[in-house]
């Protein structure tokens, strides 16, 4: 059974027990600070789980992107090593928010397993929760009896807590579970050791194939267990290992899910899957991750130093790093593999066909960088050991490599091995234990449990309408955390407060009570579809009615750049063409910054077109036309833009300015001419195919022409009022063009005279004409006169030194000839002399130079130049 067939069969199955069958989720989140990607089935559902929100269908199935990378989910170096492990899979999952339970779950798992997929009942076994002590759970006799029905009891094995009791976190939903585990070895294996003694032993052929989990409980901070309100079924079955168990094979990389990246590897490297096991290690690494990185993109999230972006970054890195060493590739070819993929998955996630482009290019550039720092690092490693008096090269400089210049350690310690040398590993732990301890305490935060004050199914924003409103506190928490100390987390029954969310800021302001007592609404997030806003206190009576209030400065501010970004994108689809795609946005109360698809830098003619187009729709005084809480797809049909890796619900809202239609929740001017004059700030390039526009309205308009208008008056008092001045300083830099030839006529002439001078300084070591001297030039004129020394003579051995602007510069020049026949090397002995001057450099082997910051050691490197000739 093919892949798509075995997707298409569950969605099917589950469709027919009345489950609603929804898209997958984007996998990188927004709106979750516990998650930086979606690393299970259920993590798009939690506003469910957790009762903020209802959903459209009580049952739910779907086939979900999930990735794990990062945090307590983290799979990431045993890719490629087994068979069944992955950075990026497929979950397929069916949900039940408070309708049905185990008994139903159970039973469909069974059927869909053993009759629709046909697997033999007999090489499966499941687990059930055996208990828990600490918790005061007992054993989970009702998941037990049910599977009697179905399953032999010496198949039904007991798990304990870490396998059979889920947890989505260190608070929230909960409960126990049972998994559904398959045996595919050989009949011969099978009589040798019982299947059931190597369930949850990490066995590649005995897997767990399915979770079911019984969400019934909600673990609060202090470790305790509650009931929740209604019971949930949340199942994960890994779409890769059922497709290994459906075809017969006995490995996930031998399905039909990754067999054609597999075969373009071939192609492209020239290299053969399943004779050498670093080959196949590598080739496994390098289709999985592009799998990882290329949904990635398509989901919005591009490879940067930070974040989200620094975790994709270093899942490429890996990739490339892996085809640099073990498939002998220094050129980019991982790039190729994204049409491939687009090929074979496109139907299914067709965010893989529209971005397939984008894909490519940023995968190309991300590559085309790496192996330039790993082409660098490489320099820099033996750079190293030259310097190293020891075997043991320290683990403190391999850090450093890996930290400051991201070489990989894996790599630095396979060329250590090959020149016979150890990397000191304890020291690189230490240096990379600290810099996590560094992290995690920057990033840690402790959250206390909500404290209920008002019962409140659905809290509403009325943000659109108004920037007041009396409130009541439902519910609040406190956080400490090392970034921003000890806060509080309020939730209100009502509030006009945004939420921070679609590239808008949140919103600040105050609480007031009747006394005029008044606490401050540092920002405003969304987390799980709640609406939280932050303060530094609590109010003194939190039962207490308040007036909450908007800082409506900062709000206007923020509608206007926001409402700009809409005008912005529809002024560079109708200037540069309907290629543009907005890919990302921050729109804050003093700029706006979008990201956006594009081929190439922006002429200056082109801005100025796009400036002027927002700026007509501003002058237009074009009204707002929003529609709220209408059908997705009605929204669509009419002609609404979406934007690219946002998550949307079956209701959306609707912003339209004139032609400018798009889907957004974000807050906006009533009427264009609110935003006043809109002036581009800057233009400059995000990623291969992703170009960035800084940009500025309203009020900061009016200060960048004050600041250019004092800067412009400044100007002219140095031009001693001059009436034109851009004349004027055409004048200046002609003249100083002028000046500038003089001088480096002045100076070639002044190496040209000490040429004849330095002949006689010369002294012979060992059949080598050398001489060490500090001279009175700059790098070009050492240069010169370096090159006409070196036209007289065949054997000839030069160190210039000079200082300029407190800085230290060195320059060798050696011969060819005696490159050839001694072997000596100019990029070498720069590098080595510069450690007198702190500095470094670099060059070919006849010339080379290095600058430091230490002009005193340069009496010292002169001193030491001789040295090379004994």
């Amino acid at each position: 059974m093919k892949s798509q067939d075995i997707r298409s069969k569950y969605l099917t199955f589950f469709k027919n027990k009345q489950h609603d069958i929804v898209p997958s989720a984007p996998m990188v989140l927004k709106d979750d600070p516990t998650l930086m990607f979606v690393n299970s089935g259920m993590a798009p559902f939690k506003e469910y789980f957790l009762g903020n929100a209802q959903p459209k269908n009580t049952r739910i199935a779907d086939s979900q992107k999930c990735l794990r990378v990062s945090g307590k989910h983290n799979d990431l170096e045993e890719v490629g090593y087994d068979t069944y492990h992955h950075t990026l899979f497929e979950m397929l999952g069916n949900w039940s928010f408070g309708d049905y339970f185990k008994k139903e779950a159970i039973a469909w798992a069974w059927e869909l397993l053993t009759e629709e997929y046909g697997i033999d009942k007999d090489i499966l076994y499941v687990t059930v929760f055996e208990g828990d002590k600490d918790d005061n759970l007992p054993m989970d006799q009702e998941a037990y009896d049910l599977w009697k029905s179905f399953i032999s009891e010496d198949r039904i094995l007991m798990g304990n807590k870490k396998d059979n009791f889920w947890e989505m976190g260190d608070q929230g939903p909960c409960g126990p579970c049972s998994e559904i585990h398959v045996d595919i070895r050989s009949a011969e294996e099978k009589a040798k050791v019982d299947g059931k003694i190597l369930v949850n032993m990490d066995h590649p052929q005995v897997v767990e194939i399915w979770n079911l989990v019984f969400m019934q409980y909600n673990r609060k901070a202090n470790g305790s267990l509650e009931n929740l309100p209604q019971k949930h079924i949340d199942t994960g079955m890994g779409f890769e290992r059922l497709c290994m168990v459906l075809q017969g094979v006995q490995s996930n990389y031998d399905t039909d899910v990754f067999t054609p990246i597999i075969r373009e590897i071939e192609t492209i490297a020239n290299k053969t899957y399943g004779k050498d096991e670093e080959i196949d290690v590598a080739i496994r690494v390098i289709s999985d991750h592009v799998r990882a990185v290329a949904f990635s993109i398509a989901d919005g999230q591009l490879p940067s130093n930070t974040g989200a972006g620094y975790v994709i970054r270093r899942i490429l890195r890996r990739a490339i790093r892996y085809s640099f060493t073990f498939l002998d590739q220094k050129e980019p070819f991982i790039y190729r593999l994204v049409d491939i993929l687009s090929k074979k998955m496109g139907d299914a996630f067709p965010e893989l066909k529209s971005q397939k482009q984008l894909i490519e290019n940023v995968i190309k550039e991300e590559e085309q960088s790496f192996l330039r720092t790993l082409d660098q690092g490489l320099v820099l490693l033996n750079r190293v050991v030259e310097e190293s008096t020891s075997k043991v090269i320290s683990g403190e400089k391999a850090f450093e490599l890996y930290d400051t210049f991201g070489f990989p350690i894996d790599l630095t310690a396979l060329i250590l091995r090959e020149k016979g040398l150890e990397l000191d590993e304890t020291g690189f732990k230490s240096e990379m234990k600290k810099q996590k301890d560094r992290s995690r305490a920057a990033g840690e935060m402790s959250t206390e449990d909500w404290i209920v004050l008002k019962e409140d199914d659905h809290q509403e924003f009325i943000g659109y309408d108004v920037l007041e409103a009396n409130v009541k506190i439902t519910r609040y928490r406190k956080v400490v955390s090392k970034k921003d100390g000890e806060m509080y987390q309020l939730v209100f029954n009502l509030t006009p407060f945004y939420a921070e969310g679609g590239g808008q800021v949140g919103d600040k302001g105050y609480l007031e009570d009747s006394h005029g007592d008044v606490v401050y609404i540092l920002d405003t997030k969304k987390e799980n579809n709640v609406t939280i806003h932050f303060t530094k206190n609590l109010p003194k009576d939190l039962n207490a009615a308040f007036k909450a209030s908007v800082d409506d400065k900062q709000r206007r501010r923020t509608e206007a750049n926001h409402t700009a970004t809409h005008l912005l994108h529809q002024a560079l689809r109708e200037i540069l063409g309907a290629h543009v795609e907005q890919k990302g946005s921050a729109v804050h109360s003093k700029y706006l910054r979008f990201d956006f698809s594009h081929f190439s830098k922006m002429t200056a003619e082109e801005l100025r077109d796009v400036e002027d187009f927002v700026n007509a729709r501003i002058d237009g005084k074009l009204q707002l036309h929003e529609q709220r809480n209408i059908p997705m797809q009605k929204a669509i049909d009419e002609g609404a833009i979406a934007l690219f890796g946002e998550k949307y619900g079956d209701t959306v809202r609707t912003v339209r300015y004139g032609q400018s239609f798009e889907l957004c929740g974000g807050t906006h001017v009533k009427n264009t001419a609110d935003i006043w004059y809109f002036k581009i700030i800057s233009e400059g390039a995000v990623a291969s195919g992703i170009r960035r526009i800084e940009a500025i309205t309203n009020d900061a308009v009016k200060t960048y022409y004050q600041d250019h208008d004092r800067a412009f008056f400044e100007i002219k008092g140095l031009l001693n009022n001059a009436q034109e001045p851009v004349k004027a300083i055409q004048s200046l830099q002609s003249e100083n063009a002028d000046l500038k030839k003089q001088l480096e006529g002045l100076l070639k002439d002044k190496a040209k005279n000490m040429k004849a001078d330095l002949k006689h300084e010369l002294s012979e070591i060992n059949g080598v004409q050398f001489l060490a001297k500090k001279v009175d030039l700059d790098a070009s004129g050492i240069k010169d006169l370096s090159f006409e020394l070196g036209q007289q003579y065949e054997n000839l051995f030069l160190l210039f030194a000079a200082e300029n602007d407190g800085k230290a510069l060195l320059s060798c020049y050696i011969s060819k000839e005696l490159v050839a026949s001694k072997g000596l090397d100019a990029g070498t002995i720069v590098r080595e002399l510069g450690k007198y001057i702190q500095g470094g450099g670099g060059g070919q082997p006849f010339f080379a130079t290095a600058g430091g910051k230490n002009p005193q050691g340069i009496d010292q490197a002169l001193a030491a130049a001789q040295e090379y000739l004994k």
